[in-house]
């Protein structure tokens, strides 16, 4: 198993002849070295209990990233010229990583290269923060570990992923819930996420008479927020924004509320910071639903989807509105024969999250005592979520991914995550294939150049450094 350091110091003399700090600045030793490494840097900022320590490795991990070319970047420009009609025929997967965050990336970053990918993305959702155990700064520093420890040269996007106002908060109190995804904007881009989606379209209001009075909170918080990313921007990058206007799980989107949105946000973000660039892609509701529909015994139902909805609202969001197209949620659980549809109909993105996990959960060869540990947690610490109809499967299978933050370090060091990550790798390689992103490195690159940061070091840094010379 990889190190984990108990102080700053500890961490790098475990790295010495790899990398050292001089300066307050990271200097590379031996590349090779780093790249092996880096797993100890992930690892300390995963599981260490030393602030110190783990403020030390978040920092390398970004340091490290910058000075070997795995760096930081928005799909905006991207986006924009297929907004333009530039490029098209490929929708970009976009991979919700909840467990083994490092090596899911390493395994991401590896089946990119040996594909030639430049056209995907990290992302984590809100709620999977809360459950995951993972803050943006945790995500990104294991994303960006993950994408040294592959030999990743070019841009890492990495996407905050449903930025979502809660409903029910935010009838109660308009101000905190809007607050909430302030905050989380703002930590996102901290940490180093260039590529945010706001999700406003919970409060999306089916019984007002026309469609703009139906999108009218969803684009005025939309708005709301972009301004405020856009203030945020201080390197200049331009963030990539998405927007949703039908919530995963509801009744599909039609050009009318699609056109009702954006021309509301327009109106809305033009007023409050004039000349900003808007969002570049929004999501839409096609049939499915997160997670996909669990029958009783625990299988996914076969989901109706609409594809006509991407191809008719995709076309509008291009030659209309400039932007790169329609995005579907909610598709790792759909059958394998669908994903080449997406491409064929110009669909922008696709986010794939729970098909992930359940190949982690269900692969022959995770521990059964540790499945049947995971399924006990559940029925301990979930049972209030439980449907009075549910069945024990789709109960489980509903609240498994709560367990996945309390059982987080067992599942970075389960002693089959090789084989299991091999055959994560296999599912990347098919869907990379379907979606049509094999041999789309040079066409990313061409249109994102990723702009080296440097970070300060934090004060641990400098005490050890001063420790470790002595």
């Amino acid at each position: 198993m990889p190190h984990v350091a108990t102080s700053a110091a500890d961490l790098l003399r475990e790295l010495e002849g790899a990398l050292h700090v001089q300066d307050g600045r990271l200097v590379i030793d031996d590349t090779a070295a780093a790249r092996r490494r880096i797993a100890d840097v992930a690892w300390t900022a995963a599981f260490s209990q030393d602030d110190g320590a783990v403020a030390t490795a978040q920092w390398l991990a970004w340091e490290v990233a910058q000075a070997l070319g795995a760096r930081s970047a928005s799909i905006q420009e991207l986006y924009l010229a297929r907004g333009r009609g530039e490029v098209g025929g490929f929708t970009v997967p976009a991979i919700n990583l909840r467990a083994q965050t490092f090596d899911m990336a390493r395994i991401v970053f590896e089946q990119a290269a040996a594909q030639d990918v430049g056209a995907v993305i990290l992302e984590l959702a809100r709620s999977e923060q809360t459950y995951t155990y993972q803050r943006p700064i945790d995500y990104a520093t294991a994303c960006f570990a993950g994408a040294v420890a592959a030999g990743w040269q070019g841009p890492v996007f990495v996407q905050g992923d449903h930025y979502q106002f809660n409903a029910k908060k935010y009838a109660a109190d308009p101000e905190a819930m809007t607050e909430e995804i302030r905050r989380a904007c703002r930590l996102a881009i901290d940490a180093g996420y260039r590529n945010i989606d706001i999700d406003a379209s919970t409060l999306v209001d089916l019984s007002k008479p026309t469609e703009d009075q139906q999108q009218r909170e969803n684009y005025l918080r939309t708005a709301e927020m972009a301004a405020l990313i856009r203030s945020l921007e201080e390197d200049g990058v331009t963030v990539s924004i998405g927007g949703e206007i039908g919530e995963v799980g509801k009744s599909n989107s039609t050009e009318g509320e699609l056109r009702a949105y954006l021309d509301g946000l327009a109106r809305e973000l033009g007023q409050r910071a004039p000349g900003a660039p808007g969002i570049s892609k929004v999501s839409v509701q096609t049939g499915t639903s997160h997670g996909g529909v669990v029958l009783p015994d625990g299988s996914i139902a076969q989901v109706a989807l609409d594809f006509s909805v991407h191809e008719r609202l995709g076309r509008v969001a291009r030659e209309e509105y400039g932007l790169a197209g329609t995005v579907q949620h909610g598709a790792s659980t759909l059958p394998e024969e669908m994903f080449h549809r997406f491409p064929e109909t110009e669909t922008a993105e696709i986010h794939l999250a729970t098909g992930f996990q359940n190949a982690l959960y269900d692969h022959p060869e995770f521990p059964a005592e540790l499945r049947d540990e995971i399924d006990g947690w559940c029925f301990s610490n979930a049972l209030d979520e439980r449907k009075p109809d549910q069945t024990d499967q789709q109960f489980v299978y509903t609240t498994r991914k709560k367990a996945i933050g309390p059982f987080k370090r067992q599942l970075w060091e389960l002693p089959s995550r090789e084989a299991i990550l091999a055959d994560q790798g296999r599912k990347l390689e098919f869907l990379f294939r379907e979606l049509g992103v094999v041999g789309s490195r040079a066409m990313v690159e061409r249109y994102v150049g990723p702009v080296e940061l440097h970070r300060e070091a934090p004060p641990a840094v400098a005490e050890a450094s001063a420790a470790t010379s002595r």
